[in-house]
């Protein structure tokens, strides 16, 4: 018994010595100071990187919240900052993702970064305000894997010297300003398995160095400049499974060697110039193309029937396919059962056919068949599947009774048909309808209560262009889009509106309404985006706090608003498009719109404008300006000479850059299109949606202007319509006007203009419209076709010229006259350029830097449809 004790006596105290050295062992451990993983190096070139840009945190995030380097201490291990990883072993940074970081400034080539020539791993996505050129020196970064510098602002040419990254299995460029031709060097990157450039501005031929990239498995070129011929032998990138060359200019057929690329599963070549018919080939074995979109090509002819072969498609896009009016077996596309998406719309085909060809789709969920002839067989039994189903311009008569099946339909097209009636109560029960577009047909009013539609969900209800009438339709709290313009609907605008705090757009153009501009429209303050009440009968001031700060689009011309012009707009940094015009405002000329930096359209003709249109002798900036009419008002005073130096959106100045950064405004929201009348060639006409992209001009006709024509209007070389009559304008027509190479339409009848018309007009090609009556021209009318063929009546009026196409013939001492004249003029026209000229020279570099620093992409989907569908899925 007692040795048993001592012996357990004995096992108790090794236990505890064992204890008690562990503890010891893990003290020391703990108190001995923390080994530091990151090299030095490493560390002073991760630290010098973060002061080469500071953060510039968007509106949305809360000021004391941290982006990533705003994280980093220097005081400790670099290998445990955020968005950096390093070799286990030596401490080398491998990896680096700074993606939605912030970073603000130029991506130097003397740049820290480039010092940690380690790297596998490199992302700086999603960085906008990164900008500069891809530098040379990021070949120093021989190891890299991964480069992912997608959605920043870079620019020019990619360097040759990325083909020295020979390791380099993913590229990613998508989304910058990169330009000219892919550089030969790419076909060093042997390994290289995804390429992804889309949504820049390269272009040349289809790059051939690409062929030889064997391991290829994914190539996005979407949206660039690319053109000329795909290359017949595409099956030499035998891995690849995703090809994408969407908007493009790539023309010819489509080589049919892509569809026998044993792993190909998806191809996106719509918005090109592909023509003829579309080869698929022989296609014995299953095929894996699980993608195909082809729309807006030049497709002529039948749809292949070899299209049925490809049963593993899940999306099939072959919209605005020109079938020349041929007929369409639909047949064909029963095997493709396992489709997803099917768009078939607008293919150009004389065939009809019956909705319930598609019944046993019983995976379909967005179906689009718009602009075909379309017969619905009722009873008819859709797929319940479908979310989203577009049949607009079918030819429908009557309200779709199957619908009502439909419990997951999410959006709803039907707009452009033939439909009369009330729109039945069944549709607002349906439980996931949130887009509906009943636009265009022949409705009058909805069934049940006055608040049917209030108990739905709806997002977007677009109404425009029916007979509906009042009552006004009680909106749910979830509308964000309503359109309800070209209606009958009458009285004061609903203050019910003003409880739909998550109202984006807000569209009741061409109605009858009456009375002031709600100002409860201040509870819309925070998302309204778009206020459109163009052409009612409102009357009185335009509440100043009816004014949201969100707005891009504000029209609310043809009406009786009155007072002045509300200041609050001041605080509208985005606006894009503002119409006032045909109102009875009174004001002066609104000197501070200028500071609006996105202002592309202002409109205030015919109200009751008065004043100067300068102040205090200096120029007017609008930099992104492309629609400036002031027409019918009262504005009087002088046109500095340099007036027009800082409008760089009308002039060359804009080409340095990119002249698609100013897209026409209204693309803030894709649920609706502005509008804007002008006066083109004499003629008064409506601008309606992409149609902004291409009209510049200038109407400052039926004013009180004097003196003379700035010669800083010969600038605004991207001009096409330029209005100046009815005023008071003395002296000659300024010989700058030639510069205008792209007018089209030139006014400058009803001033006191004198001397001869500028011969440099003879040279404009494309001025096809001009009137110079009621002046006190002289000399002789120029040669030139386009002035030549102009009518007699251009010319009236101004008793002084001479020759065709008026009556009067020129003699000799008129001709010599008008020689000395113009040498007299060249050195008046000389001495008068300097100051423009300095001006104009002193605003180009700003203006450059400007655009290239806040360098702005887009990206534009064919259809709102899809984006909806994308969105939710």
């Amino acid at each position: 018994m007692m040795h048993y004790c001592s012996e357990g006596k004995m096992m108790k105290i090794i236990w505890s010595l064992c204890l008690i050295f562990s503890l010891f062992d893990s003290i020391l451990v703990f108190a001995s100071p923390a080994k530091n993983l990151c090299l030095r190096d490493q560390k002073d070139a991760l630290w010098e990187f973060k002061s080469e840009f500071y953060v510039q945190k968007p509106d949305w995030m809360e000021s004391d919240a941290k982006t990533t380097t705003e994280k980093w201490k220097n005081n400790t291990d670099c290998c445990s900052w955020d968005g950096v990883s390093c070799n286990p072993k030596k401490g080398m940074v491998v990896e680096l993702d700074l993606e939605d970081s912030f970073l603000n400034g130029p991506l130097r080539s003397n740049s820290s970064l480039f010092r940690l020539q380690h790297l596998r791993s490199l992302n700086l996505d999603n960085n906008t305000n990164l900008y500069g050129m891809l530098p040379d020196s990021i070949s120093s970064l021989k190891y890299l894997r991964v480069l992912s510098l997608a959605r920043c602002s870079l620019f020019g040419k990619i360097p040759s010297s990325l083909g020295n990254l020979s390791h380099l299995t993913t590229l990613g460029l998508s989304a910058n300003g990169f330009t000219g031709e892919l550089p030969d060097s790419m076909g060093n990157l042997n390994q290289l398995t995804e390429l992804r450039l889309d949504n820049n501005k390269l272009g040349g031929n289809f790059p051939l160095p690409l062929l030889n990239l064997s391991e290829l498995t994914f190539i996005d070129l979407g949206s660039n400049r690319f053109q000329g011929m795909l290359p017949s032998n595409m099956s030499r990138l035998s891995k690849l499974e995703s090809f994408s060359i969407e908007k493009n200019s790539f023309h010819g057929s489509v080589p049919s060697s892509l569809f026998m690329i044993p792993s190909i599963s998806y191809l996106a070549m719509g918005s090109n110039d592909f023509s003829g018919t579309l080869e698929i080939g022989n296609i014995s074995s299953p095929s894996t193309l699980g993608g195909l979109s082809l729309p807006e090509n030049n497709f002529n002819g039948p749809i292949p029937d070899s299209i049925s072969k490809l049963v593993g498609l899940f999306y099939l896009d072959l919209a605005l396919w020109n079938t020349e009016k041929g007929t369409v077996d639909f047949s064909i596309f029963l095997p493709l059962t396992s489709l997803i998406f099917l768009d078939l719309s607008y293919i150009n085909t004389r065939s009809m056919f019956d909705l319930s060809l598609f019944s046993s789709f019983m995976l379909l969920g967005y179906l689009d068949l718009s602009g075909n002839n379309l017969k619905i067989s009722e009873p008819l039994s859709l797929p319940s599947p479908i979310g989203t189903l577009a049949l607009s311009s079918c030819k429908i008569a009557e309200f779709p009774k199957f619908l009502q099946n439909q419990t997951i339909l999410l959006y709803l097209d039907i707009s452009r048909n033939q439909i009369e009636g009330q729109v039945p109560e069944w549709l607002w029960s349906l439980p996931e309808l949130r887009y509906v577009n009943i636009s265009q047909n022949s409705f009058s009013g909805f069934e049940g209560s006055a608040d049917v539609i209030q108990k739905s969900a709806t997002v977007l209800l677009d109404i425009s262009s029916n007979a509906f009438h009042d009552p006004f339709p009680l909106l749910p709290n979830t509308t964000k889009f309503f359109l309800g313009s070209n209606n009958w609907f009458s009285g004061k605008i609903p203050r019910e509106i003003c409880r739909l705090v998550s109202l984006e757009s807000l569209v009741l153009s061409n109605n009858n309404f009456n009375g002031s501009i709600p100002r409860c429209f201040e509870n819309l303050n925070a998302n309204l985006s778009v206020l459109h009440l163009r052409n009612n009968s409102l009357s009185g001031v335009f509440p100043e706090e009816s004014v949201s700060v969100a707005l891009r689009s504000l029209d609310v011309g043809h009406n009786r608003l009155s007072g002045k012009l509300p200041k609050s707009l001041i605080k509208c940094t985005i606006l894009e498009f503002l119409n006032m015009g045909d109102n009875m405002i009174n004001d002066t000329f609104p000197f501070w719109l200028s500071l609006l930096p996105n202002l592309q359209i202002l409109v205030l003709r015919s109200n009751k404008f008065h004043g100067p249109l300068s102040s205090l002798g200096d120029s007017l900036s609008f930099p992104n300006l492309r629609m400036f009419d002031i027409s019918e008002n009262r504005f009087t005073g002088v046109l500095p000479s340099d007036y027009f130096a800082g409008w760089s959106a009308m002039s060359s100045v804009v080409d340095i850059v990119d002249s698609t950064l100013f897209k026409y405004a209204g693309r803030s929201s894709p649920y609706y299109h502005n509008s804007v009348g002008l006066t083109n060639k004499g003629l008064k006409m409506e601008l309606v949606g992409s149609v902004f992209t291409m009209y510049k001009t200038i109407d400052v006709s039926g004013n009180r202007l004097e003196v003379d024509i700035p010669e800083s209007i010969g600038l605004l070389k991207e001009l096409i319509v330029l209005n100046m009559s009815n005023n008071a304008f003395t002296g000659r027509i300024p010989s700058s006007l030639a510069n205008l190479s792209n007018l089209q339409s030139l006014d400058l009848s009803q001033n006191r203009l004198s001397g001869r018309i500028p011969p440099e007009l003879g040279k404009l090609t494309f001025l096809a419209w001009m009137n110079f009556s009621y002046n006190k021209l002289e000399g002789p009318i120029p040669q030139g076709t386009q002035i030549q063929s102009q009518n007699i009546s251009s010319f009236t009026e101004n008793p002084g010229l001479c020759g065709a196409p008026l009556q009067e013939t020129c003699g000799k001492k008129e001709e010599e006259a008008t020689e000395q004249e113009e040498d007299e003029e060249n050195e008046e026209e000389e001495g008068q350029a300097f100051s423009w000229i300095a001006a104009a020279i002193g605003y180009v570099p700003g203006v450059f830097c400007g655009l290239t620093i806040g360098h702005i992409l887009s990206s534009y989907k064919h259809d709102w449809l899809e984006t909806i569908f994308h969105s939710c899925t």
